[in-house]
């Protein structure tokens, strides 16, 4: 068995030395004739046609359930090959040895749907705004009004962790109470994805404190963070993981060079995260429909024996943008918005509504003008922001 790794390349070399080159410096090569070449670890190349690249690394040559070497195998040197002038991992297909390695996600979209007692219907959910600068209190007003609107999630910045202006434990505590009375008083549940990122000396000892003072959700930004730090908390926590991707541009931007989010997303689900940013069909952060749809599908595809992962569509969403989302991601996914939410001119608990009452006209299959006839909250919205 093999792990099958898919590049794109440019280079002046004809495409199968340059394919020679990866498989020979990703495996047992270097620049010049060494004894012992002749090696069953050796990675072949399948094929190599235009600029599309794809190798063969033998099962051997991976150490199971260690992630941090899975990647200096598929992306590591490679990038400084000055032969090539780009090149990007399109594609990673992992072989069973390694899928087994790993337990894929505590929590999956059927387990949150559970806990939230949503069933039928995407969720919506929101980011705390202003981004920074609020204190607990301040973090707290915001998280409730905007599950007094209906909301489903509610999320730190991926900037915010326990900075003085605004601790974890007591931004946490606060949150959870306003929560907790809004759940009281109406009925409605909701996450809040507290920010845990740390090193890793401290990120599942921060976890487990606050799941310890009420967490019902925790959040990593899992490129500078990592992978394992990902899986740790996962097999760790008995509460699901929201996953931020922060950083993903450096990567993935550059659709000649880097990683693709296509790979960003498999590992997200063999290391045990529930939610992930995938990107917006609509938004400021909108990707390419094809890649979101190979996002999308290696999220909630039976793979691996994974449960399935929800898609975060986020980055500039409001209520015009949300039915372009649904549309590409469907039922199974998070809209998310943030100013979409908190700029609504009658206040956060009418913006979460006017993101809602988006969504029912999408589930309806009614016009959003239309419904917003009936739905002044939306009508407001789509005047403000437009259509």
């Amino acid at each position: 068995m093999e792990l099958i790794a898919k590049y794109h390349v440019e280079t002046d070399l004809p495409i199968q030395k340059a394919a020679e080159a990866i498989a020979a410096e990703q495996s047992t090569g270097t620049w010049t004739d060494v004894r012992g070449q002749d090696n069953p670890l050796a990675a072949r190349v399948i094929s190599a046609q235009g600029s599309e690249v794809e190798i063969g690394f033998p099962e051997e040559l991976f150490e199971p359930g260690n992630v941090p070497q899975y990647l200096s195998v598929v992306a590591g040197n490679l990038f400084g090959l000055g032969t090539l002038k780009k090149v990007r991992l399109q594609d990673v297909i992992f072989p069973q040895s390694l899928t087994r390695a790993h337990k894929g996600p505590r929590f999956g979209i059927e387990d949150a749907r559970k806990i939230l007692g949503v069933f039928g219907r995407p969720l919506v959910g929101t980011i705390v705004k202003p981004k920074v600068g609020l204190d607990p209190a301040g973090t707290a007003a915001v998280a409730e009004a905007a599950v007094r609107g209906g909301l489903d999630l509610v999320k730190d910045d991926e900037t915010l962790t326990d900075q003085s202006f605004c601790p974890l434990i007591p931004r946490l505590e606060a949150v959870m109470s306003s929560l907790d009375r809004v759940e009281k008083e109406t009925g409605k549940k909701a996450f809040y994805a507290v920010n845990v990122t740390a090193g890793a000396d401290r990120i599942l000892e921060r976890a487990e404190e606050a799941v310890d003072h009420g967490a019902n959700m925790v959040m990593i930004d899992v490129l500078t963070a990592g992978f394992s730090s990902l899986e740790t908390l996962s097999q760790n926590l008995n509460v699901p993981v929201h996953v931020h991707r922060t950083m993903h541009g450096a990567f993935t931007r550059d659709k000649s060079h880097g990683i693709s989010m296509l790979v960003i997303a498999k590992l997200v689900r063999m290391m045990g995260g529930t939610n992930l940013h995938t990107g917006s069909y609509m938004g400021k952060m909108a990707g390419e429909t094809e890649e979101n749809d190979l996002c999308r599908d290696a999220l909630r595809d039976e793979w691996g024996g994974y449960k399935r992962v929800f898609p975060v569509a986020s980055g500039g969403v409001y209520p015009a943008k949300v039915h372009g989302n649904l549309d590409g991601y469907g039922i199974d996914c998070i809209v998310q918005a943030g100013g979409g939410v908190h700029g609504h001119p009658d206040g956060t608990t009418a913006g979460a509504r006017a993101m809602v009452q988006a969504t029912e006209a999408w589930l309806k299959h009614i016009d959003l003008v239309e419904y917003a006839k009936d739905h002044k909250e939306l009508e407001v919205a789509l005047k403000f922001w437009g259509c």
